[in-house]
């Protein structure tokens, strides 16, 4: 099979939390296009400066845009207030929520929202499990589905259930996600999360069945990966995702990249990073050190990417649009 590389055109920056007045907020992390009700939304996570302990909390934000083609967006209006409350004390989204899929049920008159929800932990810095909300208006206002996680820690995943990438493919439904694998060490002592990418399937949804198998081989040795974004093209399923060190990874040769692999099953994938050809920029200074996060839509056919660039996103996310 002879595969082409993909060729990318780098647009403009769409958005960043400094035109948010008054939220006192950092990053614009984890970029999710979606449309509701002809209306059109690119659903992110962002987060107040870090406490005095050092940890932070995130929260599920959008802001309503319009496609003006090319590649770029025009800001039709600006989020007020996160879309999600925490959880309680000791609850699986405690600390943070991080919005992954948003889904329109059209079946149902309803829109999914597929979320990370973050805790804190005493041995390791943090844990997180998949969570679920659900609006009946269009989108407009979510409650969530269940106080619990709908997916957490099962016989398959012992820790770090996260990321959640939904699709309805072939009348059934497929889970992209983190899977830890194990907590690494660094040069000081702290430690760090090792994950990499799994699928899950189910009949609605909600109920998923799960395995032991990670579905994109490792580059390097103990390479971390998250954030897939798959899609159907040219008869091959494709999945970009972002992987990077374990370890040491702030520092710009060991950040957050973005791998290539395709599938004629979306259980059996080939990894070919070389044809993503997408790599952190010569120029500039908001990813010229990492790319990551990216999230790929056919948007009045023209295949657009979502990604965010430097320090997880803190300087907002971008596109670019495949030629």
């Amino acid at each position: 099979m002879i595969l082409n590389k993909f060729i990318w055109d780098r647009r403009s920056r769409i958005f960043s939390v400094d035109s948010l007045k008054g939220l006192n907020l950092t990053h614009s992390q984890v970029p999710y296009y979606v449309k509701h009700n002809g209306k059109e939304y690119i659903y992110f996570t962002s987060r107040p400066p870090r406490l005095p302990d050092g940890n932070y909390v995130s929260y599920v934000l959008r802001v309503e845009v319009e496609y003006i083609g090319e590649g770029a967006f025009h800001i039709n209006s600006l989020p007020q207030e996160p879309l999600l409350k925490l959880g309680d004390y000791g609850s699986f989204d405690e600390t943070g929520t991080m919005p992954c899929s948003v889904i329109d049920r059209n079946d149902l008159n309803e829109v999914w929202l597929y979320y990370v929800g973050w805790s804190n932990k005493r041995s390791v810095p943090f844990d997180c499990a998949i969570g679920l909300a659900i609006s009946k208006d269009n989108g407009q206002t979510f409650n969530k589905y269940s106080e619990g996680p709908i997916l957490g820690q099962n016989k398959n995943d012992k820790f770090l259930i996260g990321c959640p990438r939904v699709y309805f493919f072939n009348s059934k439904w497929y889970l992209f996600y983190i899977s830890g694998v194990s907590w690494e060490s660094d040069a000081n002592g702290k430690r760090e999360a090792h994950y990499r990418l799994k699928c899950a399937t189910s009949n609605n949804g909600i109920d998923w069945e799960t395995n032991n198998l990670f579905i994109i081989e490792e580059k390097f040795d103990i390479e971390s990966q998250t954030c897939p974004s798959v899609f159907f093209k040219d008869g091959l399923y494709h999945m970009f995702f972002t992987y990077r060190y374990t370890t040491d990874f702030r520092n710009p040769d060991r950040g957050y990249r973005i791998g290539y692999a395709f599938s004629n099953d979306l259980m059996n994938w080939q990894r070919r990073d070389d044809l993503a050809n997408f790599d952190v920029s010569d120029f500039g200074t908001i990813d010229n050190e990492m790319v990551c996060y990216p999230n790929i839509n056919l948007i009045s056919e023209e295949w657009i990417m979502l990604y965010c660039g430097n320090e997880f996103g803190k300087y907002g996310f971008n596109s670019v649009i495949l030629r």
